[in-house]
């Protein structure tokens, strides 16, 4: 009997610790879930990593952007995330939206995120949306952002799973599209970095150089940069992202052996040693590209 009442005891025991894990990795999941929506009302507003005005400035916020609010509970400051990046706000320069309603743009920060037909993971799911998708965000509900996806799909995104963004994703994408193309044809130059001649990454340097990013002269140290938001697939790339692929045969050792940027309808542009014009159109959808994709990156 005692032995049987030990095994009890035991089991009782792992079940309360594991009770308690799932309880606390629960919070720490819900941290992230917005409790509201504010609207910023001062221009360059200072997002800091603690509630106070020495704490170190994470970035700045422009006027009337939407943000979401994820904690209220100190007194004069608002956490608040925006655009992946989260910090306190002052609550002088934030109003707090009431009925909810608002038009804004979200960036989905996370593979295979459900589109559900109601704010709760209860309800249907009506889509799946990866990394880098942008969606059109018509209201606030309950911790859940009610969507408007790319092909028209409408829907409950929860929002941890969405970060809030003032820009729809498509005329920078375009406007890095038609620059890249003015290349074409350009040769292919080892360590080249301008039109007189470029390599891979040397290329895409050049070409977001133009649209005020600064990116590393190689493509395993654009990959590891830290810009923008990773894309695991060819799926979820828009139009002006950075792609990424990896052929071990040729990537000495490195993450990555090539760049280019995804130009849309699955083909992406790039500055190819192998070809005798240099920069060049290329299918991602098969073959060496299709087997050798690392990832894309949306800045």
């Amino acid at each position: 009997m005692t032995h049987f009442a030990g095994k009890a005891a035991k089991v009782l025991f792992l079940t309360a610790v594991t009770t308690t894990v799932l309880a606390v990795s629960a919070m720490a999941a819900e941290s992230d879930v917005a409790i509201a929506v504010g609207s910023t009302t001062g221009s360059s507003l200072r997002l800091r990593s603690e509630a106070s005005t020495s704490a170190s400035i994470v970035t700045t916020l422009d006027k009337s952007v939407a943000v979401a609010v994820l904690d209220d509970s100190i007194d004069g400051w608002y956490k608040i995330s925006y655009e992946g990046n989260a910090g306190y706000v002052s609550a002088d320069y934030l109003i707090i939206d009431q009925d909810n309603i608002f038009e804004s743009y979200g960036e989905v920060n996370t593979d295979g995120v459900n589109v559900r037909s109601g704010p709760s993971t209860d309800s249907s799911v009506l889509a799946s949306v990866d990394s880098g998708s942008i969606v059109t965000v018509n209201s606030f509900v309950d911790g859940w952002y009610s969507v408007t996806c790319q092909y028209g799909t409408e829907g409950y995104i929860r929002s941890d799973f969405l970060d809030l963004t003032s820009s729809d994703g498509s005329s920078s994408g375009s406007s890095i599209v038609d620059t890249a193309r003015q290349y074409l044809g350009t040769r292919y130059v080892y360590g080249g970095a301008s039109p007189s001649g470029f390599d891979c990454s040397g290329f895409t340097m050049y070409v977001y150089q133009q649209f005020g990013y600064s990116l590393p002269h190689t493509a395993t140290g654009q990959w590891q940069s830290g810009i923008g938001t990773k894309v695991w697939s060819i799926g979820a790339l828009q139009p002006g992202d950075l792609v990424f692929f990896n052929d071990p045969s040729r990537n000495a050792g490195k993450a990555c052996s090539h760049a280019g940027i995804y130009i849309g309808n699955g083909q992406f542009i790039h500055s190819s040693s192998s070809r005798s014009n240099g920069v060049i159109i290329s299918d991602l959808t098969s073959g060496y590209y299709n087997t050798y994709f690392v990832g894309g990156i949306h800045v």
